[in-house]
């Protein structure tokens, strides 16, 4: 007679409890079904950390679209920034101070100069390989809150981050963030030039759109701070310095020493209209002034700052010399590069930079 399985089962763990395996001879337990596969529980493995390498970071000077830049704007974006291109998109990331209101409304402010642009003045920047740009500087409400807000506007359209601005003061001294060869880089922008006539009108307050202003030390150093905590690269762009002086203010250097304290790594600015002097200040890296960009000046010389980074080592700075001419900003090449160069690193020592 044919046994059921659930005795032969029983009978073969009988045999084995009686005589025991060796260690080499399996034991065959006959089933009725086909056993459930065996889950073997092991740690989720830990994340790992994105590979890091050397980054660089370029920095230029201030740029708007007044005179012949703007028939350039109007007639192809694209083409705008000309032989600067390859040098601007070359770095992993690209920062500028853009000079100006984005809007074709608004109200001039009561000052001497006021400097607007079509909003597509941010794909001509995107074009040329920038990344972001600082808004706060001395023009970059000049056309008042309606101006501020077609600027806020057309940020949110074009997807390009501007910094220095924002809808409140939160936002105004957030940083641009991103992860760059594996280091997280933050980017943040202020301005220790208001004109007298808007002081009141233009620094962002936690209800009211502005920019970021320089002048509130305590406020934007505990911006640094609070990017510090979470950052490998923390960079400063300060629109500040008194035009057409090639030394850095009093108050540049002071204000410099004291982003350094708080934790900035690499600290850039501009307004001067021409460079001043660039070095390491302590543990940080500062340039004072980078000049102008792409701006309308007849002719002028400035060059494009791109600062080897590994997290909070600065470990080389090299110059792009190049000559505003009628609108056009074109690369220095040979001995006229090679003289120019040596002639603004030379300006580090009236900085007391080294």
């Amino acid at each position: 007679m044919r046994r059921p399985a659930a005795a032969l089962a029983l009978l073969a763990l009988a045999a084995t409890a009686c005589s025991g395996p060796t260690p080499s001879t399996p034991v065959a337990v006959a089933a009725t079904r086909s056993p459930a596969p065996v889950t073997t529980w092991s740690p989720s493995p830990a994340p790992t950390e994105p590979a890091r390498r050397p980054i660089t970071l370029a920095f230029g000077g201030d740029v708007h679209f007044e005179g012949p830049v703007r028939r350039h704007l109007l007639a192809d974006p694209t083409t705008v920034f000309g032989a600067l291109v390859p040098v601007l998109s070359a770095a992993d990331l690209t920062v500028v101070n853009l000079e100006t209101a984005l809007t074709d409304r608004g109200t001039p402010a009561d000052k001497q100069y006021v400097f607007r642009a079509p909003p597509v003045a941010l794909d001509a920047l995107r074009a040329a390989g920038i990344d972001v740009a600082t808004m706060a500087n001395n023009h970059g409400i000049d056309y008042g809150p309606v101006g501020l807000a077609d600027t806020l506007a057309a940020e949110r359209r074009s997807g390009f981050p501007l910094i220095g601005i924002g809808r409140d003061e939160a936002e105004a001294y957030a940083p641009y963030r991103a992860t760059v060869g594996g280091w997280r880089v933050a980017v943040l922008g202020a301005s220790q030039v208001i004109a007298p006539s808007v002081s009141k009108l233009w620094p962002a307050t936690p209800t009211r759109a502005g920019m970021a202003s320089a002048y509130r030390v305590a406020r934007l150093t505990a911006a640094v701070r609070e990017a510090r905590r979470s950052s490998d690269t923390v960079v400063v762009y300060v629109h500040w310095g008194e035009e057409r002086q090639a030394c850095p203010s009093d108050e540049q250097r002071e204000l410099a020493e004291q982003l350094v304290a708080a934790g900035a790594d690499v600290v850039v600015g501009s307004h001067a209209h021409v460079v001043q002097g660039a070095g390491r200040m302590g543990s940080g890296y500062v340039a004072y002034g980078l000049g102008n960009l792409l701006f309308y000046s007849r002719s002028a010389t400035t060059s494009v700052l791109t600062l080897t980074v590994e997290g909070r080592r600065v470990t080389r700075a090299t110059r792009t010399p190049a000559v505003l001419r009628d609108g056009w900003t074109t690369p220095m090449r040979g001995r006229a590069a090679r003289v120019e160069v040596a002639r603004q690193e030379a300006l580090a020592e009236c900085a007391n930079l080294h």
